[in-house]
């Protein structure tokens, strides 16, 4: 286990209580970001089999089309357009359009976390989100919008983090139910 280093610059005093010692909450929510983003994308690769198997190619072929997708919408788009082929029976793109749907849905809760800035007060400890998105309305924008990182908020990654296993293990079932290249 490495021990907490002293703050060198004021940089790193950040998610530290007036003692010097890490808050648990920067913990925490250091932890859950990195597991939001490692089961985002160990599940979101799955779609590779999905593509081999609804496009019948070899995955090495369908790897080269994932990868040539910049953004996970184009890989679900890609997905979804591929399973409403005439050729598909219904049961494979039901399930298929029901999870990118839920694909879809857990990629802007991804999405949400990722595009924030963290701030952690040095005296308190508290965490707070600032959103990296500028939105227009009528008459201005809006930006930087701020969220509290309470407890009731953490859970709700955690709760993030439990929804795209879920869609792994989903995942995995239609690639084996339905025989696709693994």
């Amino acid at each position: 286990m490495i021990a907490n280093p002293a703050p060198s610059t004021p940089a790193d005093l950040k998610g530290k209580t007036n003692d010097g010692m890490v808050n648990a909450s920067f913990h925490q929510v250091l932890y859950l970001i990195g597991r939001v983003n490692y089961t985002w994308t160990n599940t979101e690769s799955l779609l590779v089999h999905v593509i081999a198997g609804l496009a019948e190619t070899q995955k090495e072929v369908a790897t080269i089309i994932y990868l040539s997708l910049n953004t996970t919408k184009a890989r679900i788009d890609l997905v979804e357009r591929l399973s409403k082929r005439a050729n598909i029976c219904d049961e494979l793109r039901n399930a298929i359009l029901n999870l990118t749907k839920d694909l879809a849905k857990a990629s802007r809760q991804r999405n949400e976390l990722n595009h924030s800035l963290y701030s952690f007060d040095e005296n308190n400890g508290d965490v707070t989100t600032i959103m990296m998105r500028i939105s227009a309305t009528k008459t201005g924008l809006k930006m930087g919008r701020k969220q509290q990182l309470d407890a009731a908020r953490i859970e709700k990654i955690a709760s993030v983090v439990h929804e795209i296993e879920s869609l792994n293990n989903r995942a995995w079932a239609i690639i084996f139910k339905f025989e696709m290249p693994v």
